[in-house]
């Protein structure tokens, strides 16, 4: 997805030039950025167009640039209007309203009485998010590893690259869970972590150890990941953001494999039965003290006292102290439960 980088007082003029030539990418939006230098706008134009190479173009003396996340424009009608008319009347609110879309494809729950026109439904899914290529039937979460299930409507291949805050994460989304409602919680992370040796428990595919290596700048980074499937692709992630030098993955139960007395940092991301390895966690800082993340889902009636007894008793019982820093709600996990996180620092 390329734009061409130009001063915002040539936009008319440059976008102009590119219609007359056919490039301008037309589903997706001009962005105002801000440079160092002032506003610039980015200028969608056509995949696979070398500008350079078009005889009596001034485009060429602009820069191109890739875009991460580009802005695209949605179809004014919605999936309901869309499906009028192929679906029965009395069925046209159980149409879907809402769908996740990761990389080029797209995931959507579709229930059981409008199984028989789910192939019209993501034919219209892909009308309205043109940049996709295929759609996922989601039927939920299953396994010790939360894997989910899904099942290809429309495409073959189901393997892509999430692009979010300047990191690549490449992952097959039948075999690998993506959640958008942890974005802030990434983007906190990756501020953090300058110049340490930081310990990334439960992994997955990078979550959180790609976006900190790329922009927190540590000196080194063990992601810990028993799924074999997941730890597949955090070691491809590794190398498509070029963080070969900085982040070691290590294939294996953090109970048993999980570095001791090493890091500045760790971050415990996972939910569940994360308490159950607080020993191993709080073991990997090394003695002169640490920062522990520490996610878990907490029932509302219990937030925050239960995390922070946790994390206190287990220091505790290793001979050492927590300073509880911050608390976070990252999104509601089911009703009456908070998923959250406790920042503290271990003594």
């Amino acid at each position: 997805m390329k734009a061409v980088i130009v001063p915002v007082r040539d936009v008319e003029k440059v976008k102009t030039e590119l219609i007359s030539m056919g490039v301008l990418d037309k589903d997706r939006k001009i962005r105002i950025v801000e440079h160092p230098d002032g506003k610039f706008a980015e200028i969608p134009v056509i995949s696979g167009m070398d500008l350079s190479d078009i005889d009596g173009s001034n485009i060429s003396e602009f820069d191109i640039v890739e875009q991460d996340e580009p802005d695209f424009y949605r179809s004014t009608m919605s999936l309901k209007e869309h499906l009028s008319g192929t679906v029965p009347e009395e069925l046209i609110e159980r149409i879907p309203s809402g769908w996740q879309v990761l990389g080029d494809i797209v995931i959507v729950s579709i229930p059981e009485e409008l199984k028989s026109y789910r192939e019209d439904i993501a034919r219209k899914l892909l009308v309205i998010n043109p940049r996709c290529r295929c759609v996922l039937q989601d039927f939920g979460i299953k396994g010790t590893f939360r894997e989910p299930e899904r099942e290809v409507i429309i495409g073959e291949d189901t393997e892509t690259i999430q692009k979010e805050h300047g990191c690549s994460f490449k992952l097959d989304a039948t075999k690998i869970m993506y959640s958008k409602g942890n974005l802030a919680e990434r983007k906190r992370m990756s501020k953090l972590g300058k110049d340490e040796v930081v310990v990334d428990m439960f992994a997955g595919i990078g979550y959180f150890s790609i976006p900190l290596a790329v922009h927190g700048k540590p000196k080194k980074v063990y992601s810990i990941e028993l799924n074999p499937v997941s730890y597949h692709y955090l070691l491809e992630n590794i190398q498509l953001n070029y963080l070969e030098g900085i982040v070691r993955a290590i294939n294996g139960d953090c109970g048993e494999v999980t570095p001791q007395g090493v890091a500045d940092r760790v971050i415990m991301g996972y939910v569940g039965i994360t308490h159950h390895y607080l020993d191993k966690g709080i073991g990997a800082i090394r003695k002169e003290g640490g920062m522990l993340h520490y996610h878990e889902t907490t029932p509302e009636v219990l937030v925050f006292e239960r995390p922070i007894q946790r994390i206190k008793d287990a220091a505790s019982a290793l001979g050492r102290s927590a300073e509880i820093r911050a608390c976070h709600r990252i999104k509601k996990y089911s009703p009456g439960v908070w998923h959250v996180v406790v920042d503290a620092f271990i003594k």
